[in-house]
């Protein structure tokens, strides 16, 4: 809508001629859900629905926000690596998560802020023969 309101026209009316004129284009052809009812209308709403329909779409099927999920990805991969049965296994774990890392950091995460630092690999690997104490 690149127009503007004539003066003394009433907006109710203006905005009914633009709704008219773009279904008449065929603006509103083949959308989704076309002709099917709005989910959830008339359903009662809570009063913060929109604040978590939001979050559900954002945080994913975890429930966390991302930066809390590769905190805990980054805990995982340190418990494989130090299980691994080779040291070059546990390198390309290490490897493979401080990239997604370092990634992170370059682009800031939603959630709480990201306070990992990608692991020292070698420290890694140490700890891992030394039986990971």
């Amino acid at each position: 809508m690149t127009q503007r309101k004539p003066p003394g026209m009433d907006f109710e009316s203006w905005i009914d001629r633009q709704i008219r004129e773009a279904q008449e284009r065929g603006e509103f052809d083949g959308l989704p859900s076309a002709g099917k009812p709005l989910p959830g209308a008339g359903a009662p709403l809570e009063e913060d629905w929109w604040i978590k329909k939001k979050v559900r779409e954002e945080e994913g099927a975890s429930g966390l926000p991302p930066s809390l999920v590769l905190r805990k990805e980054a805990e995982t991969a340190k418990a494989r690596a130090l299980a691994a049965a080779t040291e070059a296994e546990a390198r390309a774990i290490i490897g493979e998560m401080n990239a997604r890392i370092l990634d992170a950091l370059r682009k800031p995460m939603s959630g709480p802020p990201l306070t990992l630092m990608p692991f020292d690999v070698d420290e890694i690997v140490r700890e891992r023969a030394s039986g990971g104490r």
